[in-house]
């Protein structure tokens, strides 16, 4: 069809002339967000009008209403039509008739249809008993007929809305939690719902509800910016996609950051975690008022009698100075003066936390306001309050987001705005990077009590993570900013020089314990230097933990802290002056020696599996200990490919493999012959371990090659392929300097994958170096695996052969 038909189709009101003008105008570059969601809503407009008025015909005491988000004017490329055909009910018959002439076009264009068809009477009750009807009539708006009936409803639907409203806003809240416990919050989701989830679009939609109750009113400032971003992304994701969807998912966040005229994905997620986080705040607020106004209304009847009918005064209770508590929140003072009083910001969070209440939203924009900047350096008592402030545990992230809230973070600490609703594209990590380095403070504050220094605990917490923000590594950049920070907060030259060492190697003792053999002298020696001291080195400790914590649960587990643990007291002992001592073949146990035996004289594997459990720790005080796996231990005549096979067997059998060490065994006097010892830990990814018998016959199989491994893994994935939305990183290999003097270490980084250390193996095996060790560590969909390697006569490679064959391992992982 032309362009001018589609125009005379538009003018008579055809369906494939509303198709076409709608196709036109979402097709204009040069008109978007809410011009565009207008015009689209007056498009439609104008069409359901024609197809009314076509099927009225005269008929009198009915009228077409747009409800919801169509009734608001917010109209997204996809959006569903929500109508209400209203009449009096004088003539059903013509009623239905009506409502057929309206609502089968709109299905035949394929547009999503909400619809009802109702009396003033009939809508009425059942706003009364469906909240979410009761929603969608407050942005009742006339399309077209009976204009005065529309007018009697909306008057009519608004004045139950305020009589019920003590009744419905509880109801609604808990709507609200209810969602938000399903959905997640949408300042922190790699994949949010921008609709559903906590601080999307249907949370702003309830605050207008909660504004047109009369009842209690949302912070204006910054809400009607934040909900058109979140409409505007919307469009975009209708666009990009083609489809009703409110789901930013990854694979479609490039597209929508282009067709917004963005930089790329993460400066999109920025922008929605930042207009979440407006919407998220003005929630709280808004909620909290509203409990504070149905408190008030219950108690005031009674104490007006006790009082004789007189005005109740409100308790106000000293917390510092300045600071009072009153009605459940943290308020100033009437003596308060934040413009003589740079220190009250802090102190008055600081109070907050402790006492676990809320900053009041009027103190907080009083003292944004009025408060001037703290001097270069701080006062005592402004480092101290911001030690409080952190060390207060789970309080603390309202008060600090009640104060980022209004731009005093940034005030305060001018590097946090690069770090600022930051996204980490890390499955690991369950918060931005601001709310992780909040969390780390927040688990660093049960760590208090484990170290000399909770202050530096605490504010190493705060900022291990903040040169995220800044190109290249993090933790080298972090420790330049941690230096400038520490300084200005008023921390004295060896403080400001801890503080540093903490940032620069927060990740040191995990990454050590769970990468490097702990066995050799060179990796405690070389931890040692870094940490430098005791002192230093017990901070280090609790940052570790509180960090993982803060990341989420697949950061930490008992296994990770008792490597931890393993490696903080390896490293003790060589800052207390004892010398490591090179590593021997020690003597095997006697079961060691038993299978090395028993495979000399089968002439084959021989293995056993022994579970491996740890004693209850602090955190975990009762209770049966957690298990770290199960011990597998296997003894193989010496042959090459031994490494390879027992990954293949294990992957075949959904075995995950937490450290795996293999060496050659001395053996007795009088027994010829040499055998390889492999000592693994292992877990079953899901369901039950399999048998012994049924692992060594796999094995046997695997090393007289009459077991196709790799053809076994790719049937299975092939059977069961495993879904994924994004292309996951290139694989990366890398040879790290200096590691041990024993051996060449091997780091790996890849996509986990079954069957992923069989092909590692496979590769090392093809390159004729043997693994002393190997020490495999999963985060997430992550693995990051070291390999101590050594030529075929026991020692270190060359460099350029270490190159070569990172080169080649790398070249083979990406294949």
């Amino acid at each position: 069809m032309t362009s001018t038909g589609a125009r005379e189709e538009t003018e008579d009101s055809g369906p494939s002339g509303y198709a076409a003008a709608r196709l036109r105008l979402l097709q204009e570059g040069a008109r978007s967000g809410p011009p565009r969601r207008a015009a689209l809503a007056e498009l439609t407009d104008d069409w359901l009008s024609g197809l009314f008025g076509a099927g009225a015909d005269g008929l009198k005491g009915v009228s077409l209403i747009a409800v919801g988000g169509y009734g608001r004017g917010e109209l997204s490329p996809r959006s569903d039509l929500d109508l209400l055909l209203l009449h009096d009910g004088t003539d059903s018959d013509a009623i239905a008739a009506l409502a057929d002439r309206i609502w089968y076009p709109v299905w035949d264009l394929g547009l999503a249809l909400d619809h009802s068809v109702r009396t003033s009477a009939e809508a009425r009750k059942t706003a009364g008993e469906d909240l979410k009807v009761q929603l969608g009539l407050l942005d009742a708006r006339h399309i077209a007929g009976d204009l005065g009936l529309t007018a009697g409803l909306r008057t009519a639907v608004l004045a139950d809305w305020r009589n019920q409203a003590p009744k419905r806003l509880p109801e609604l809240q808990e709507l609200c939690a209810e969602r938000a416990e399903r959905q997640g919050e949408l300042q922190y989701l790699l994949e949010p719902d921008l609709k559903e989830a906590r601080g999307g679009l249907r949370d702003a939609t309830a605050l207008r509800a909660v504004a047109a109750s009369w009842l209690a009113d949302a912070p204006r400032e910054g809400l009607d910016d934040a909900r058109r971003r979140l409409l505007d992304v919307r469009d975009a994701l209708h666009l990009a996609t083609g489809r009703a969807t409110d789901r930013l998912s990854l694979q479609e966040q490039d597209q929508v950051a282009a067709e917004l005229g963005l930089l790329d994905a993460d400066t999109l997620l920025r922008q929605v975690y930042e207009a979440a986080r407006v919407v998220s705040y003005a929630s709280d607020v808004t909620w909290r008022e509203v409990g504070r106004v149905l408190r008030s209304r219950a108690v005031r009847p009674r104490l007006r009698a006790m009082l004789g009918g007189g005005k109740p005064v409100a308790d106000r209770s000293p917390l510092a100075e300045g600071v009072v508590e009153q009605d459940g929140e943290v308020v100033l003072a009437r003596a308060a003066r934040p413009e003589r009083d740079p220190v009250l910001p802090l102190r008055a969070a600081a109070a907050a936390a402790e006492a676990g209440l809320p900053l009041s939203l009027h103190a907080v924009r009083r003292m944004a306001a009025a408060t001037r900047p703290l001097p270069t350096p701080w006062p005592a008592e402004a480092r101290e309050q911001l030690v409080t402030l952190l060390g207060s545990g789970h309080p603390t992230v309202e008060v600090w987001e009640a104060l980022e809230a209004e731009g005093l973070i940034t005030r305060l600490l001018p590097d946090w705005e690069r770090v600022r609703c930051r996204p980490q594209r890390n499955a690991v990590h369950i918060w931005t990077v601001d709310r992780h380095l909040i969390e780390t403070a927040v688990r660093a504050s049960e760590f208090t009590r484990r170290v000399s220094r909770p202050d530096l605990l605490l504010v190493s917490a705060l900022l291990h993570d903040i040169g995220k923000g800044w190109p290249g590594d993090h933790s080298v950049a972090g420790e330049i900013i941690a230096r400038d920070v520490a300084g200005r907060i008023g921390f004295d030259r060896e403080d400001v020089a801890v503080l540093a060492a903490l940032v620069r190697h927060h990740l040191l003792l995990v990454e050590t314990a769970t990468r490097r053999d702990l066995e050799d002298p060179a990796t405690v020696r070389a931890v040692a230097e870094a940490v430098g001291t005791q002192g230093t080195l017990e901070l280090l400790h609790a940052l570790t933990e509180a960090d993982a914590l803060a990341t989420g649960p697949a950061a930490w587990s008992s296994w990770r802290a008792s490597l931890v643990a393993d490696l903080v007291k390896r490293v003790s002992a060589v800052l207390a002056g004892d010398v490591p001592e090179e590593p021997e073949a020690g003597a095997p146990t006697a079961e060691q020696e038993r299978l090395a035996i028993e495979a000399i004289a089968t002439g084959s594997p021989v293995l056993s599996l022994r579970a491996q459990t740890e004693p209850p720790t602090e955190d975990q005080p009762s209770g049966d200990p957690e298990p770290l796996g199960v011990e597998l231990l296997i003894a193989v005549p010496d042959q090459k490919g031994v490494l390879p096979a027992v990954a293949g067997v294990l992957a075949m059998h959904r075995l995950a493999v937490r450290t795996a060490e293999l060496r050659a065994l001395d053996l007795p006097d009088g027994v010829e012959g040499s055998v390889l010892l492999l000592d693994w830990r292992v877990a079953a990814e899901y369901g039950s371990l399999p048998q012994a018998a049924r692992l060594r016959a796999d094995l046997v199989r695997a090393l007289d090659g009459s077991l196709d491994i790799a053809g076994r893994l790719a049937e299975r994935d092939a059977a069961y392929p495993r879904r994924r939305g994004v292309v996951a990183p290139a694989a990366r290999v890398t040879v790290a300097p200096a590691a041990s003097r024993l051996a060449t270490v091997i780091e790996v980084r890849a996509h986990d994958a079954p069957g992923l250390l069989h092909r590692i193996g496979r590769a090392l095996e093809d390159a004729n170096v043997r693994v002393r060790s190997a020490h495999v560590s999963t985060l997430g969909a992550n693995a990051v695996d070291a390999f101590y390697v050594t030529g075929p006569e026991g020692a270190p490679l060359p460099s350029e052969d270490a190159g070569s064959v990172a080169r080649k391992l790398e070249e083979t992982l990406r294949g």
